[in-house]
């Protein structure tokens, strides 16, 4: 798979990428196949345990870098296990049937690095999502997904959350007409799922309107995700809020 992505991307800059993307991916495969015979509570246990490394150490930042293959082959692993269970999803029973592909982990790197990743139809741009968000919500700061409108923000945040859920991690989603004490309770989560205007919205009246800190809604700003860029940044950035 990775052969035919290399020769599939032209240009230097995306084969050097794709290149070093290579021995990761491996490490992240060797990983999860050894997570296979960790009990679920062994498995719960890393989110823990990563935690505690982010918490001690001075450079965050390089230390995501640094357990990036266990974080996303922790994911991985979890999604495995949940193969066949079933979650309620905008009031539909979906059974879960995914299982992150390689293709998958290289987008997943793409997007903690700040990059714009394109994956194909098929390719399981929801699933991709999850690698990078649930690494950077171990540090414990809110990290967010933007997408174009409440009904992704909600069934993203159910689907996906009964992953988050098994490993640990709370899965929050901002709905219009929301109040703001519960608007501040989503944001409180470790993921956060909500459209670029009521992201947006949240954030001017926090710096704006709310004239004690209590009355804001939003924490700080970490690590964001943004769901069909080119619509969010391009078209929707001609209308202001």
């Amino acid at each position: 798979m990775l052969s035919f992505l290399i020769k599939r991307f032209a240009g230097r800059h995306y084969r050097k990428f794709l290149e070093r993307c290579r021995p990761i991916v491996a490490r992240i495969n060797e990983l999860e196949q050894s997570y296979q015979s960790l009990t679920d509570e062994q498995l719960r246990a890393k989110t823990d345990e990563f935690r505690a490394r982010l918490a001690a150490a001075p450079d965050k930042k390089a230390m995501l870098d640094e357990i990036l293959p266990e974080a996303f082959a922790t994911v991985k692993n979890a999604a495995r296990r949940l193969q066949g269970t079933t979650a309620t999803v905008c009031e539909h029973e979906l059974t879960w049937d995914m299982v992150h592909f390689d293709v998958q982990l290289i987008g997943g790197m793409a997007i903690h690095e700040g990059r714009i990743a394109e994956m194909a139809t098929g390719e399981g741009k929801t699933l991709v999502s999850t690698l990078p968000l649930y690494l950077n919500a171990l540090t414990g700061r809110n990290t967010q997904l933007v997408t174009v409108n409440d009904y992704l923000a909600r069934r993203d945040s159910e689907w996906m959350g009964h992953l988050y859920s098994f490993l640990g991690v709370t899965v929050g989603c901002i709905q219009q007409q929301m109040p703001s004490n519960l608007r501040r309770e989503m944001y409180a989560r470790d993921i956060t799922y909500g459209t670029a205007s009521e992201f947006g919205f949240d954030y001017l009246r926090d710096n704006g309107m709310a004239t004690r800190k209590e009355d804001q809604v939003q924490r700080d700003h970490w690590f964001c995700i943004v769901d069909e860029i080119d619509s969010i940044l391009v078209d929707e950035a001609r209308t202001p809020l």
